[in-house]
């Protein structure tokens, strides 16, 4: 059952905040953040005026999912979730925090997107169909939507001022982050996928493409921000899957397939939700946490 009373945006008196994103409130805690998942949902660069319940609980619990598999591949930032492990003057806000907070480690943020992909997707398929490549990546002919790539693709991305991804080549990420750094980074993510994949095949999940985010700690390159995630991944149902056509998918699709149907140009300020496609997107995250996981989420 989903929660009445969705979070869109917290307050924490006292808890200096450090900026608030277009899902996740992040306080300054000095050597440490607390990042908090709301429920806010954004589409086409724009958080739109209705929240998905559950939403901001899924993204922190399968972030923590992830985060715990993944450490002897790559270290991470997340310190805890367990709210009795936070300092005491954040106590009190248990019923903002308790199933939708991280605390992290303060990282410097390397400013890539590190996206892999293992299938024809999304603006990926819209930039094959213009040029015949991905990032600079020549790819055959004649490969249909949602088709598997020849090979699974590190495709990097920066951010734009108004927050939008921009596809960037590899030989571009390498003028801007060097050499050695962007291999290590195209290395893990490449792992990281593949592992994720075959985690998810018994499970009867595909994962069509997905986004991860670095920074470093010390010295050293750490994973951070979310990761394999609705909000950052593409999963797709093995069950359902047909190649060379559009694919349900278990994330905010459903929503960006509703939101196409509407006269609306993709500009501020976004339209409100029917109530049932409000229910259906908030199902298709919760069932994606189960599917992933193997079990319901406690809320």
């Amino acid at each position: 059952m989903c929660p009445l009373s969705p979070i869109t945006q917290t307050d924490l008196p006292g808890v200096k905040l450090f900026k608030r994103g277009k899902v996740r409130d992040i306080y300054d805690l000095g050597d440490e953040l607390l990042i908090v998942a709301t429920d806010r949902v954004s589409a086409f660069d724009c958080v739109l005026p209705d929240p998905i319940p559950s939403k901001g609980k899924v993204l922190t619990a399968l972030s923590s999912f992830w985060f715990n598999r993944t450490r002897d591949t790559i270290p991470n930032h997340l310190i805890t979730t367990s709210l009795k492990d936070y300092p005491p003057d954040l106590q009190q806000f248990k019923d903002i925090l308790e199933g939708r907070s991280m605390l992290v480690k303060r990282s410097e943020v390397i400013k890539i997107e590190c996206i892999v992909r293992g299938y024809l997707a999304g603006s990926a398929y819209k930039e094959y169909r213009n040029y015949g490549s991905i990032c600079g990546i020549t790819l055959p002919r004649d490969l249909r939507e949602a088709d598997p790539l020849p090979e699974v693709i590190f495709t990097p991305a920066t951010k734009a001022s108004s927050g939008h991804d921009i596809n960037i080549t590899r030989e571009k990420m390498r003028k801007l982050i060097g050499d050695e750094l962007s291999e290590r980074l195209a290395e893990i993510s490449l792992k990281i996928y593949k592992r994720a994949s075959e985690l998810l095949k018994p499970r009867g999940i595909m994962v069509s493409d997905t986004k991860f985010e670095f920074g470093f700690f010390n010295g050293e390159v750490i994973l951070i921000d979310e990761l394999l995630t609705p909000d950052s991944s593409r999963f797709w149902s093995r069950e359902e899957y047909r190649p060379g056509q559009h694919q349900k998918s278990f994330d905010k699709q459903f929503l960006r397939d509703y939101l196409e149907t509407l006269p609306w140009d993709k500009t501020p300020p976004a339209p409100h939700l029917p109530p049932h496609i409000i229910k259906k997107t908030s199902e298709r995250y919760l069932e994606a946490y189960q599917r992933i996981t193997g079990e319901k989420l406690g809320i």
